[in-house]
């Protein structure tokens, strides 16, 4: 079971506190640093001081660590033009010398839109359908050969389709609730299937259609990681755990219910029963970036019994 370190900078965070949990997400043998793409916060907090991108963020991580792998859960489509999308994510793949991960998603938060006059379409889910399509074909197009395609929303001619990726294949990850679009999707473009949020019984009930989707696509349904993205909350005892919850505006019992929380013992029970429907990866919703005792706990107690 890999667990992720997955940050939401919009809440309020600087590059360098980034670069001090990713770079400590590294010394403590986690397996790879995410954070979320939005331009404005959503709920309590002020946000101070202001937005940080998430492609230029991954772009310094990328020269400041050496191990971790690095991601987005996830790109909003509505941001970026998928041509210049997979011409900066190929950048900071080199970047990182082969280390990155594109999470890509229709986009969804109408107000951030608004907020820096960002367009926001309706059509955004077949949009994304296309973005999918030329991101990827752009970076399995041969070397020397030119990449085209004919959309309803995008259109490229004669693309020289560079630069191209360290990697061979960047791992694209797609997520979602969605019960008929999503599975499929990520059954013919995902190399990762990401459930956010959700309960056990509802990982396992997506993860089932995704592995459906995948072999209607001609793929085996083990070509994928499958992944659950869940906020995290950790404490030696009793008080420690609720002192986490009231730092990030939570209850204890909702976060029980709806995450994981509690001692180290409760969050890896709750994430082996994860493991049994499916999951083999976690991306840990850490909302407090400055409590560093935090990630050392989880890595000294969670992740060592996990592995």
């Amino acid at each position: 079971m890999d667990l992720r370190i997955f940050t939401e900078p919009q809440q309020g965070a600087t590059y360098e506190t980034l670069l001090t949990v990713a770079k400590a997400t590294e010394d403590l043998g986690f397996d790879a640093f995410f954070r979320s793409d939005h331009y404005l916060k959503m709920g309590s907090g002020d946000g101070l001081p202001g937005p940080t991108d998430a492609w230029i963020t991954l772009a310094g991580l990328a020269r400041e660590t050496k191990r971790i792998r690095l991601g987005t859960l996830m790109t909003a489509g509505t941001f970026r033009l998928p041509g210049v999308l997979a011409i900066q994510v190929a950048q900071v793949d080199q970047m990182s010398g082969g280390r990155v991960e594109l999470g890509l998603g229709a986009g969804w938060f109408e107000e951030e839109h608004k907020a820096y006059g960002i367009p926001f379409p309706k059509e955004k889910f077949a949009r994304l359908e296309e973005q999918l399509a030329i991101v990827t074909g752009l970076w399995s197009t041969e070397a020397g050969a030119t990449f085209d395609f004919h959309g309803s929303y995008y259109d490229l001619t004669g693309s020289p389709a560079l630069p191209k990726p360290a990697q061979d294949r960047i791992p694209v990850l797609i997520g979602g609730h969605g019960a008929t679009r999503t599975p499929r999707l990520a059954g013919k473009y995902a190399d990762e299937f990401n459930m956010p949020f959700a309960s056990i019984e509802d990982s396992e009930r997506q993860f089932g259609r995704v592995r459906a989707a995948a072999e209607e696509a001609g793929r085996k349904g083990d070509d994928l990681v499958y992944s659950n993205a869940l906020v995290v909350c950790v404490g030696k005892d009793d008080q420690e755990v609720a002192r986490r919850a009231a730092a990030i505006g939570r209850e204890v019992d909702e976060l029980k219910a709806n995450g994981l929380a509690g001692s180290p013992e409760e969050v890896v029970e709750k994430i082996g029963r994860y493991q049994e429907a499916g999951s083999q990866r976690v991306y840990l919703q850490v909302l407090d970036l400055n409590d560093l005792d935090h990630l050392e706990l989880i890595s000294s107690q969670v992740q060592s019994q996990l592995s």
